[in-house]
């Protein structure tokens, strides 16, 4: 009879705390929301966080701080994310290098599971990638450069922002699709990348768009073919990969919002509401377009699904190209 009244007893007790949750989550919030993004301030994950989370705030009625958690590749802050209460009082930003390259990089010591220890609310913008070459490489367009690379394995050499980056994984899932010898490169960060390919120290270069841009607008570079949906305006007859006959390396980076693994959907699901219609305002459209990327706004499930495709892309470039972090 005892075990019997303890175990209704517990059963009240769980019933209880569900109600009360529940209330918490129909006034959420009543606070300020912590933000976490894991890397430097100024970064395109940074900036993109800062546009979509301050009109967030205005829908939500509570400021939504954002707080630089940065190094270790992003894995220092989304682990502090991951540990969080699953109230939707701190959330976090998730990047392809958080949630796919990390773990395939990283299999055994990341303080963190991406499939795990996280909710997905929802995918707040997507950016094209771009691979392009200095001017002086001899070919003009897509089909010229896969002929040059394919007369010549291993004479020419890529830089990326960094060893097991995205970028590099770009590079290498190019080699892999492409049947091509090329050297990698490794940098700390795009911007020397960038620098020595337009010096000519490297002839390609995989990159993300925005921080390429300039300088091939500038003539500087020559953008070859972007990771992304359709040609961009600006730069019409750069083609996008699909269009070049490959469209499994047509994939664009995303930065997305994560709550901790268990917080209530009703939470997620006003959270997810905040942002599509920041997502739709005019001015954070313009902003994001600004930086080279373009709204998203799916549903939770959607994003977990991106995700866990870039997961899977990320550990199958890793092993077939036996990539080791130095």
């Amino acid at each position: 009879m005892i075990k019997v009244r303890t175990l209704v007893q517990a059963i009240a007790m769980a019933a209880g705390l569900a109600a009360v949750s529940g209330a918490h989550a129909a006034d959420f919030p009543t606070k300020p929301i912590r933000v976490i993004v894991p890397f430097a301030p100024g970064g395109s994950t940074d900036i993109i966080a800062r546009i979509v989370t301050q009109r967030m705030s205005q829908e939500l009625g509570q400021p939504m701080v954002v707080e630089n958690k940065g190094g270790a590749g992003g894995a220092i802050g989304a682990a502090e994310a991951a540990r969080a209460a699953p109230d939707g009082y701190t959330l976090s930003i998730a990047t392809v290098s958080t949630m796919a390259v990390n773990p395939a990089c990283r299999p055994n010591d990341l303080p963190y599971d991406p499939l795990k220890d996280f909710q997905p609310v929802t995918n707040f913008a997507n950016t094209a990638n771009v691979v392009a070459v200095n001017p002086k490489f001899p070919a003009k367009d897509f089909k010229g450069f896969l002929e040059e690379l394919k007369k010549n394995p291993g004479k020419y050499s890529y830089g990326s922002s960094g060893t097991c980056g995205v970028l590099h994984l770009m590079g290498e899932s190019f080699k892999m699709a492409t049947g091509t010898d090329i050297v990698h490169v490794p940098y700390k960060g795009s911007g020397p990348a960038v620098a020595d390919a337009v010096g000519g120290q490297i002839e390609i270069l995989f990159d993300n768009l925005p921080s390429s841009m300039p300088q091939i607008q500038a003539g500087k570079l020559r953008a070859i073919a972007i990771a992304w949906p359709q040609r961009i305006d600006s730069i019409k007859d750069v083609p996008t990969f699909a269009d070049a006959g490959f469209p499994v390396l047509n994939q664009p980076v995303w930065y997305g919002l994560l709550a901790p693994k268990g917080t209530p959907m009703e939470v997620v699901n006003k959270l997810r509401d905040a942002a599509v219609i920041a997502l739709k305002d005019p001015k954070v459209i313009k902003t994001l377009d600004d930086q080279g990327s373009a709204p998203s706004g799916n549903t939770p499930e959607e994003f977990a699904k991106e995700i866990k495709a870039q997961y899977d892309w990320a550990a199958d470039v890793v092993k077939k190209q036996n990539i080791k972090l130095d």
